[in-house]
């Protein structure tokens, strides 16, 4: 693999948002031809919090078929699912054993989401680890992830360099591959919170595969504020965050946006923005339709990528287990 590797995941605990649209799916496209692209669909990492099993397999081809509709190639990178490649959990359990106790539990992930349960698991608290594993496993070179995630590369790049200061030179250090635009798309409802499918308040989030109308109607719905003037600027959370959704599906700027509506207001924003975001959803919505219902391509698919994967963890994992002294099968 001579270009530089780029890995990501996403996972498959619920219908995606156009969060997740913009903040990933749509960047990963860009990416297929200037570097060699791993695309995993992160079940393992999806049962860290409960799922109902049928749940989770009708979710993860769900998501399988969202990253094909959105125009990932499977001839151009590796698209597969985390489970079918076991050398994922077993290099996991030796960055385990380099890992400090008190890193996982200052982790601000684990700490936010552990507050919701009364009995809190180790795979909630190992989850950074996997992902590590996840990164390290085939040379990344970038990973593209959000603000929220940041905490996690850092200790990716942590437990690499601890490797391979103990062991000699072993992983790539991955850097952050950040958008410029739509990184981050908060909710509709609450702009200084994320995004999320998990909301209780369903207008706070709009789903890939919501209806056209359901689109508009939380586009409508959604916060701006009370000072009535039309600026891209922090004082303005709500707004701010309805222009970043805007320029991700038009391609307009922010400052070409507050140009052509400054005069206009609100309302009349609102309106077009629902257009834009249901113009830009429906051919991936339409593909998705075809795609989801071809059950021999999607298993294609996974199979094959699967043996990619499979194919290059193996040469990592033969490195890592020679190192700290495993005697080879």
């Amino acid at each position: 693999m001579d270009k530089k590797i780029v890995y990501s995941g996403i996972q498959p605990s619920g219908s995606l948002t156009i969060g997740n649209y913009i903040g990933a799916l749509k960047n990963f496209i860009g990416l297929q031809d200037e570097y060699n692209c791993l695309y995993c669909i992160a079940d393992m990492h999806a049962i860290t919090v409960p799922q109902e099993p049928k749940d989770l397999r009708k979710n993860t081809l769900d998501v399988l078929s969202l990253y094909l509709a959105a125009g990932l190639d499977p001839e151009k990178g590796i698209i597969y699912i985390q489970s079918h490649v076991p050398q994922h959990a077993e290099l996991a359990w030796v960055l385990n054993t380099i890992t400090g106790l008190g890193q996982l539990q200052r982790m601000t992930q684990f700490k936010d989401k552990s507050k919701k349960y009364t009995d809190v698991q180790a795979g909630l608290l190992n989850y950074p680890v996997l992902m590590a594993a996840d990164i390290l496993l085939y040379g990344t070179s970038y990973v593209p992830v959000g603000e929220d995630q940041k905490q996690h590369i850092e200790i990716t790049r942590d437990l690499a360099q601890r490797f391979n200061s103990r062991y000699s030179d072993t992983f790539t250090i991955p850097e952050i591959m950040t958008p410029k635009v739509g990184a981050r798309i908060m909710s509709l409802k609450d702009p200084s919170a994320k995004m999320s499918k998990s909301d209780s308040n369903k207008d706070a989030f709009i789903l890939i595969l919501d209806s056209e109308d359901d689109t508009r109607k939380k586009i409508k719905r959604a916060v701006t504020d009370s000072s009535g003037e039309f600026n891209y600027s922090d004082d303005q959370p709500g707004l701010k965050n309805l222009i970043n959704i805007h320029a991700s599906f038009s391609g307009m700027s922010p400052e070409e946006i507050v140009k052509k509506y400054e005069n206009l207001g609100y309302g009349e924003f609102k309106e077009d923005l629902g257009e834009v975001v249901v113009e830009g959803l429906r051919p991936l919505r339409e593909r998705y339709k075809e795609i989801r219902n071809d059950k021999e391509y999607l298993e294609k698919v996974y199979k094959e990528g699967a043996d990619k994967a499979s194919y290059l963890a193996n040469k990592m994992l033969r490195k890592v287990y020679k190192k700290v002294g495993f005697i080879p099968r």
